[in-house]
């Protein structure tokens, strides 16, 4: 027999849950980078549990050891989520492919409560399977027995209660997504997480999409704890900056609970935690010329607002933009010079869902100007960061 003792544990409607996107650490080098870099800020956190999305390691699965004695030093429960690099690829079919992963953290695909909220863990990697030396691939969906595993699973769940959906492969990837929004959409209240995709957005998928229910679906495809997977310069404690494509930093999240409702922190890695934002914009440009700002927000939805001011003048909007975020694309542009910055090189620019820019007043005077930006979130929080501007 097998025998542990069980426990009274306290859970209320207010809680808070630790996000990780994508550890997804290579070697152990890369565990060291995630110590330094991530964890060892976290020491002491107050959080009910830890959340990984996936891709807790990068292919090579002898390293599950150490990450987990590395993630086991902030003295709270994690609950992991199988990615595509969590894989056996020697596996000749998908039913194989999860057992080094299985082995370790238990099943692929399970649910839980924690207080009034609902969680369901999900496995969306397909694998083909490998055969006669070729490796197969992956592509994202659920199977028929996890679907009439959630079918059967939300039969005990108050249509009340919040559902938290975690998965590895965003939504627009799954082959059969819609097969799963029929079984969420009659709920008021699901929250679908992902990562995979090493950048961030947040949408609110209705009708256009697919979706039924009376309101849209927020799904937040979150950022990566190992960002442009540990690419770019490193910094002076020898750790690269790891800035993703879509301009945001590497990081993490506080899911904050309160019954059916929940907000989200954001929080980049070796900053503090106002740090919400960049503001691209000229250290100096001449009085008259027309002048653009690009405010790069790195946990903005489309339900956030942005607004700057210079100096003691009104406050002016921003518009929504999707295109790359002018700093990341400076960063790739140094790479091309003839004596690059060190460090992996970073992936191709994409374009970003967070970016909000407009053109300043034409008529500043000459002297140096304090461009002030704020943005209210879809919680209607208000994040605020500064830039100084010389005219002359």
């Amino acid at each position: 027999s097998i025998d542990f003792p069980l426990r009274p544990q306290t859970e209320t409607e207010k809680f808070r849950v630790l996000l990780f996107g994508d550890p997804q650490p290579r070697n152990m080098q890369e565990i060291d980078w995630m110590m330094r870099d991530v964890l060892a800020e976290l020491d002491g956190v107050d959080a009910a549990f830890g959340l990984a999305l996936g891709d807790i390691m990068f292919d090579n699965l002898q390293f599950y050891e150490p990450l987990n004695a590395s993630f086991a030093t902030l003295g709270i429960p994690w609950y992991h989520t199988l990615g595509n690099h969590d894989l056996n690829f020697d596996s000749p079919d998908d039913a194989h492919s999860d057992e080094t992963f299985k082995s370790i953290y238990g099943p692929s695909y399970y649910a839980f409560n924690y207080g009034p909220t609902h969680f369901l863990v999900l496995n969306d990697v397909r694998w083909s399977g490998s055969r006669a030396g070729q490796r197969g691939s992956y592509s994202g969906g659920l199977d028929a027995a996890q679907l009439e595993f959630i079918r059967n699973d939300l039969k005990t769940v108050p249509r009340d209660r919040l559902v938290v959906v975690a998965m590895h492969i965003p939504l627009h990837s799954l082959t059969n997504r819609q097969e799963l929004y029929r079984l969420l959409e009659d709920r008021p209240n699901v929250l679908v997480l992902s990562a995979h995709t090493h950048y961030q957005f947040h949408e609110f998928i209705g009708e256009e999409g697919g979706w039924k229910g009376a309101k849209p679906l927020h799904h937040l495809n979150h950022a990566t704890v190992c960002g442009s997977w540990w690419g770019g310069a490193p910094n002076e404690l020898g750790i690269p900056h790891a800035t993703m494509s879509d301009g945001a930093p590497n990081g993490y999240s506080f899911l904050n609970f309160d019954g059916a409702k929940y907000t989200i922190d954001f929080k980049a890695s070796r900053h503090p935690a106002d740090h919400q934002m960049n503001i691209w914009l000229p250290n100096q440009i001449k009085a008259g010329d027309a002048t653009e700002i690009v405010v790069n927000v790195f946990a903005g939805s489309p339900r956030s607002t942005v607004e700057v001011k210079v100096g003691s003048g009104a406050w002016i909007p921003l518009q929504a933009v999707k295109r790359p975020d002018p700093f990341y694309v400076a960063l790739k542009e140094l790479e091309k010079q003839p004596a690059p910055p060190p460090g992996r090189k970073l992936p191709s620019s994409g374009n970003s869902r967070h970016l909000w820019a407009t053109t300043l007043p034409d008529k500043l005077q000459p002297g140096t100007h304090s461009v002030q930006v704020r943005t209210t979130d879809m919680w209607n929080r208000i994040h605020s960061d500064r830039r100084l501007l010389r005219v002359v």
